[in-house]
């Protein structure tokens, strides 16, 4: 089974408050499928943005061989920094 670190909308997108989980999920599963492990939070819309990521897990998912989506990636990158 091929695993992707990527964001699964949860809240309210029709009134602008959208905000993320950043969790492992099958590959071949839709967005808003079961997940197999929640890694983190993004919210876009605070004022700064909330983002909370926990490393030991996402390092044992990359380590499994999970593939992180692109926006993930720049989100790691944006945690670290």
């Amino acid at each position: 089974m091929e695993v992707r670190i990527r964001m699964q909308k949860t809240g309210k997108s029709a009134r602008g408050r959208a905000n993320y989980r950043i969790v492992a999920i099958s590959r071949a599963s839709a967005r808003q499928a079961r997940h197999l492990e929640i890694l983190g939070y993004y919210d876009p819309i605070k004022k700064p943005a909330y983002l909370s990521i926990n490393q030991e897990k996402l390092k044992a998912w990359v380590k499994k061989g999970a593939q992180m989506s692109e926006t993930v990636k720049s989100l790691v990158k944006k945690a670290k920094g």
